[in-house]
């Protein structure tokens, strides 16, 4: 029960590595809303944990708006804010993607940062406490060609995660980011190209451990750098990659 009594907002939580981590918070004693664009994932996820279901597009400033409103209404705190929320670009070269997918992608992977942060940040400021953790990627500290923009977006993460943990450091506010490998989540066909033993094979020879992230590991390192045994830890982007940037 190492967050009990704490709240939890998790960004992306129907599914894949928020899922995970929605599950993880709430059986470690959290309150958890699951916001997600996909309310009826958001739903089964917060109906298995007895957690509250919240339909946000985190690119939206109205949406993240109404969305922390909500949360602090219901909980009256916040001590934990997940953006785990995030999309990708196929793999192709980087002047082939399109201007409508690039804006996606830095709205949904970087945008959304900026506005959670506005609308929460001066909450856990005025309480001097709080847990802020950004799911970045290893793509955004040792990138791979054809994913240049998703890669991009994910070295902003980590630039935004070490600027916000230097600001809210004296408020007592801290930081964090994790930068997984790819994992078994809905975007691992996206990462891949096309998602077969072929190109499994391909990527799983880049990764070290061998095998693909899930979503229990990403919730074990959500936990611990949330947690109060992590009071001492912020401004870093902890790679969960089974040894892929290395």
């Amino acid at each position: 029960m190492r967050l009990e009594g704490k709240t939890a907002i998790v960004t992306g939580g129907g599914s894949g590595f928020g899922a995970g981590i929605c599950r993880r918070f709430a059986a470690e004693g959290a309150r958890v809303m699951v916001a997600d664009i996909n309310m009826d994932a958001a739903q089964t996820i917060a109906e298995e944990i007895h957690g509250i279901a919240f339909e946000v597009d985190v690119a939206v400033g109205g949406s993240v708006a109404t969305m922390a409103h909500a949360a602090l209404d219901t909980f009256g705190k916040l001590d934990i804010l997940i953006n785990n929320a995030g999309i990708t670009h196929l793999p192709m070269p980087m002047e082939d993607v399109s201007e409508e997918e690039f804006d996606r992608v830095l709205a949904v992977n970087a945008r959304s940062v900026y506005l959670t942060a506005r609308h929460l940040v001066p909450h856990m400021k005025q309480n001097r406490s709080g847990a802020i953790l950004n799911i970045a990627s290893t793509a955004g500290l040792s990138p791979r060609p054809g994913l240049n923009w998703y890669n991009a977006s994910k070295g902003w993460m980590v630039t935004a995660t070490k600027t916000m943990a230097v600001e809210l450091a004296p408020s007592g506010v801290r930081v964090n980011a994790l930068c997984p490998v790819a994992g078994e989540t809905p975007l691992l066909a996206s990462f891949l190209g096309e998602d077969t033993p072929e190109q499994r094979e391909k990527f799983l020879a880049t990764i070290p451990l061998g095998r693909f992230s899930t979503p229990d590991d990403l919730a074990n390192a959500a936990l611990y750098l949330c947690s109060d045994e992590a009071s001492m830890i912020t401004g870093v982007a902890l790679e969960v990659d089974g040894g892929r940037c290395i």
